[in-house]
């Protein structure tokens, strides 16, 4: 069974930084894309960032300010924030894609201006 646990959030400032981590166990993260998405109050889920295997993809408005990568040897992903924004503020979850798409439970990050 594929268990994604994330963890790294909290309450920041606006301009401040935050790494969010994401560990896989039940299988190797090799094997799946991993993809960030957030959802914020009142809104639905959505894609913020994913790496696969090498290849990185980030929504405009968080370009130039987060960073995913994968780290093969500890199986985590991982999603550095800088320059935050309130309007980044939401539950991120990662999730890993492959014949089956598994999700992480959430981490909340809150951006206070």
């Amino acid at each position: 069974q594929v268990r994604l646990v994330e963890s790294g959030g909290g309450l920041v400032e606006a301009g401040g930084s935050l790494r969010l981590s994401c560990e896989v166990s039940g299988g190797s993260i090799s094997n799946y894309r991993m993809g960030w998405y957030r959802q914020a109050p009142g809104e639905g889920r959505a894609f913020v960032a994913g790496i696969n295997p090498s290849d990185t993809y980030y929504i405009d408005s968080v370009k130039g300010r987060f960073t995913v990568s994968v780290d093969t040897a500890k199986n985590t992903a991982y999603l550095q924030m800088n320059n935050l924004k309130p309007e980044d503020t939401a539950v991120y979850y990662c999730t890993a894609g492959g014949l089956t798409d598994y999700w992480g439970q959430g981490t909340q990050v809150t951006v206070s201006s």
